[in-house]
């Protein structure tokens, strides 16, 4: 097979008619490797790195039309568990392969036209060891990919956040690479977590395209332990906001970055905390700083924190659904969470004030459960205050406290909970997340279920 590179003019722009189209893909199943094959109509550029929590491969094109003949079934092929694309940004799109471990891109290019088929995309990627893979963070494979914008070029930003459709890859029968077909049909858009390690550079204009917020992840390494105690009798709340730095967020209809709204939110709600005189609010970040998802869980541990709220604003591909949801941790989560808690070696900051090192994995198992289970109470408890009090200030999603396994909700001892403040995709969501007097109301809401929830846990009262 002749391998062959096809780059395009950076400054090229696609007019809409013209766009190239993705007519088909293909996964292969072999010995030692998993092949993605994009067939299109036109050759094209494309950048493919990877990102951790959870193992992905990103690959940018320039924007292209998928053909909605296509349809797939489910199932999993190889190392690739499923894969979602989506426009990521004007004259970009995202494409996003999720895989079952740590890998690496062994081989990216395209193909020329030959033997009656059309350019092709192909992607070559292999397991291997957590090292070598955090080994390759930051390493990109490709050709620029050029905004479509006439004479514009930019250095392509890695950092992920796009709200995606969401593909199953069907399972593959025991046949050649090339006679397997991948078909898409539209289904219900999903989110994809926006995480990217540090160092990788971005373009002088990050973003992302109809995007949002994260996605469930796995366990969190235990940070150093939390402070023994202390004489502030104030209570200490960290508030987490969502992005930062070279990770976006979602773009609003308005063009204003998540990262930017969440931060913005996140000061209202600590200067209202902090001027009752009863919290010590901490904040993940109070600039615009990229932080890994275990890092914010990290900061809150090391803070002695009684409560965290990470603020997030959601987004999808309809500009109809608006509105607030509360996130708790989902049960499924915290069991995984808590075997992997107990099947660590060092168990000594596992729980605040308890030792385990000196127990069976039985005994720690039962002693962490116990412990996330209250703390699941707890979060359970202030995200349904949370959802009363905001309900009075702003609009609410259908089932508005909702669950799921995100990573920043699974510290097994502190009380968690992510606000979803709306939707970025919905211009009323959008423009209310904008406004001064809307982010007031909204942090009165949050201080007056804090209070509360404080209040109904130690008596302290309520103003």
């Amino acid at each position: 097979m002749i391998l062959a590179v096809f780059t395009l003019v950076a400054a090229l722009a696609w007019p809409a008619a013209a766009r190239p189209t993705v007519v088909d893909v293909r996964l292969g199943v072999h010995p030692d490797k998993t092949r993605f094959v994009m067939e299109v109509t036109d050759p094209v550029d494309f950048r493919v790195f990877t990102l951790p929590d959870p193992y992905r491969v990103v690959v940018d094109f320039p924007e292209m039309t998928w053909n909605d003949q296509a349809n797939q079934s489910s199932g999993t092929a190889g190392s690739v568990l499923n894969y979602r694309y989506a426009p990521y940004r004007p004259g970009t799109m995202r494409l996003v392969l999720e895989v079952a471990g740590p890998v690496r891109v062994r081989e990216a290019f395209m193909l020329p036209p030959r033997d009656g088929k059309q350019p092709r995309f192909v992607l070559d990627i292999e397991p291997v060891s957590a090292a070598v893979f955090a080994s390759e963070l930051g390493r990109t494979q490709g050709t620029h990919v050029a905004e479509q914008t006439p004479g514009s070029t930019y250095t392509l930003p890695v950092a992920t956040g796009a709200a995606v459709v969401s593909r199953a890859v069907p399972s593959l029968p025991e046949s050649p690479m090339d006679t397997v077909a991948v078909t898409m049909s539209p289904v219900t858009a999903a989110v994809i977590p926006p995480q990217m390690p540090p160092g990788l550079r971005s373009g002088p204009d990050d973003g992302s395209a109809s995007s949002t917020t994260l996605t469930a992840l796995g366990a969190v390494p235990l940070p150093p332990k939390r402070p023994g105690s202390r004489t502030d009798a104030r209570r200490v709340v960290v508030l987490d906001p969502g992005h930062g730095g070279v990770d976006p967020g979602a773009v609003s209809v308005t063009g204003a970055f998540e990262k930017d709204l969440t931060l913005a939110m996140a000061r209202v709600v600590r200067d209202q905390l902090t001027a009752t005189g009863r919290y010590r609010v901490v904040m993940t970040r109070d600039s615009d700083v990229f932080l890994r998802l275990r890092d914010r869980v990290a900061k809150a541990r090391e803070a002695g924190a009684e409560l965290f709220i990470s603020l997030h604003a959601d987004s999808i591909g309809s500009s109809d659904v608006r509105g607030l949801s509360v996130y708790s941790l989902s049960e499924n989560a915290s069991d995984r969470e808590a075997a992997t808690l107990a099947a660590r070696e060092n168990r000594a900051d596992a729980l605040d004030g308890i030792n385990l090192t000196a127990e069976n994995d039985e005994v720690v198992n039962i002693l962490i459960s116990l412990a996330q289970r209250d703390t699941m109470n707890q979060s359970r408890r202030f995200a349904n205050m949370l959802v009363d009090e905001m309900g009075r200030q702003t609009r609410l999603v259908p089932r508005p406290h909702r669950s799921a396994g995100f990573a920043v909700l699974t510290a097994p001892d502190i009380p968690s909970v992510l606000v979803e403040l709306g939707y970025l995709s919905s211009p009323q969501d959008a423009k209310l997340l904008g406004q001064t007097e809307h982010r007031g109301r909204m942090a009165r809401s949050i201080l007056r279920s804090i209070d509360g929830y404080f209040a109904a846990r130690t008596g302290i009262s309520r103003s």
